[in-house]
């Protein structure tokens, strides 16, 4: 029986192209990066796939552990790149923001959290993530792009700690780069989601 593929696409962002504290050439390069992941995520599969069909184990087990670190290269930045293009401002009446200050004891409390995940040596990601199981938000630092994800929560914000985010417009100067990140997020975005695991939770 053949495996059913699915062909992923890459998103279009240029309509970031502009967007303060970030160069045109950075974010072409981003995207061109991201693209990477789409195409590298739609190779393993099929090599999966056919590795499968043919019966034969041609480094099997090794496919299928990029295929993790590819497709979560490319859903990352689809989460990162989504969330962006806003005027950095959320909301004080909004669900997001209650929550946040909740479970921080103040917006700007999370944000401070949030800016010190960003600076965690290494290469990864700043996550916030919303617990549909608890209704709980907690910040978390993700390893590459495949490792630490807390199993079953929902992520809402994805900030890119990778060199390739930041250091061609700032160097080793990284509280400049997520200084630049947060001022562009649309929190919109980040809200929608939030809503989506909330009625998860409400449905418990």
């Amino acid at each position: 029986m053949a495996v059913k593929q699915t062909a992923y696409q890459t998103k279009d962002y240029s309509e970031l192209i502009g967007m303060e504290g970030f160069s045109d050439e950075l974010l072409n390069n981003h995207f061109t990066l991201y693209k990477g992941y789409v195409d590298n995520t739609n190779k393993l599969q099929q090599m999966i796939a056919n590795a499968t069909k043919d019966g034969k184990d041609p480094g099997f087990a090794e496919l299928n552990r990029r295929l993790g670190f590819e497709w979560n290269g490319m859903r990352m930045h689809e989460y990162y790149f989504d969330a962006l293009g806003g005027e950095g401002s959320i909301k004080k009446t909004g669900g997001l923001y209650k929550k946040l200050s909740d479970e921080f004891g103040s917006f700007e409390e999370w944000q401070k959290s949030f800016k010190a995940m960003g600076s965690i040596r290494g290469v990864g990601w700043a996550a916030l993530y919303h617990d549909p199981n608890t209704n709980r938000c907690f910040n978390m630092w993700i390893e590459q792009h495949h490792i630490s994800h807390p199993t079953s929560c929902q992520l809402l914000l994805t900030m890119d700690m990778w060199e390739h985010a930041f250091m061609l417009d700032y160097g080793l100067d990284k509280a400049g780069y997520i200084d630049a990140f947060m001022k562009n997020i649309n929190w919109d975005v980040i809200e929608e989601r939030l809503e989506a695991g909330a009625h998860i939770w409400a449905g418990k």
